[in-house]
């Protein structure tokens, strides 16, 4: 409760709450507040490139589609992305990065030797490489994603894990027989949660980000799904007459972009205060 009402206090923080809590809620609800569901199959050429209106107000795109309906429908695929990318990569690089911050010798030097490579390489670059390798679709995207993002799992858990292993109580458990795994994972596990669920948040924004990035260089999701970066890739042959079409698909990458930010930051501020942001 403590922690809940210090992060409350937090103004960008809570607004990063808020954003994330809406976003959630038009995902959830996608398909009832589009006013044009089936618009991310169809098209009604008759209607195409039409600016903002009553009737859509966000303007129709190439092929007459309600960019408003897919903008709350790219809401879902968004968040999807985000969930399913980041929670393999922290299944991956956890455990790893408890056992090579644990154990010494060539274990730790292996498993952190493999780490700094997949770090020496830019995630966005090495996500392209990976996803080039594969079909272009949403699902490659995905697992070019997770097998890019999970060494910095593995380097902020080695890191907690090294300072961690030296203090008493660890001492006291291994004087008492307990075995390495079970001091691993039930009690060095739960010290390091709170460097891994800002890692987690964070990590969520710029994965929708990195996302967006491999949709619009035809990496990622494929036509007709409606895909926020897809949607500006889409929109370039347009500009700037139809400045619609890329701008709001462009304004809720950066709105829920933002909000992961804000609220990672925020709890980061809460749970470590030597990192405390300057006021």
């Amino acid at each position: 409760m403590l922690v809940i009402r210090k992060l409350l206090q937090d103004y960008s923080a809570l607004l990063g709450l808020v954003i994330i809590a809406f976003a959630v809620g038009v995902a959830i609800l996608a398909p009832y507040l589009a006013p044009h569901p089936l618009d991310a199959f169809q098209s009604h050429l008759a209607v195409r490139l039409r600016p903002p209106s009553a009737e859509f107000p966000f303007g129709t795109d190439n092929l007459g589609r309600d960019v408003f309906s897919r903008v709350i429908l790219g809401t879902r695929g968004s968040l999807e992305v985000a969930v399913l990318v980041v929670i393999p990569a922290m299944l991956l690089g956890v455990p790893l990065g408890l056992i090579g911050g644990y154990y010494e010798g060539w274990m730790a030097g292996f498993i952190m030797r493999i780490t700094d490579v997949f770090l020496a390489v830019p995630q966005l670059v090495l996500a392209l490489v990976l996803a080039q390798l594969m079909s272009p679709s949403l699902e490659s995207a995905m697992i070019a994603l997770a097998l890019t993002y999970w060494p910095f799992f593995t380097r902020t858990v080695f890191s907690e894990t090294r300072r961690l292993k030296t203090l008493l109580f660890v001492d006291a458990l291994r004087c008492i027989g307990v075995s390495s795994w079970r001091i691993m994972f039930l009690h060095i596990l739960p010290n390091t949660a709170s460097p891994i669920i800002v890692r987690a948040t964070v990590g969520m924004g710029f994965t929708i980000l990195t996302a967006a990035v491999l949709g619009f260089l035809g990496m990622g999701a494929t036509p007709p799904a409606p895909d926020w970066g897809l949607a500006i890739s889409e929109s370039r042959h347009y500009l700037p007459q139809a400045w619609w079409f890329a701008t709001f698909p462009g304004l809720a990458i950066l709105a829920v972009v933002l909000g992961f930010n804000l609220l990672g930051d925020g709890v980061r501020d809460v749970i470590d205060p030597r990192l405390r942001r300057s006021r």
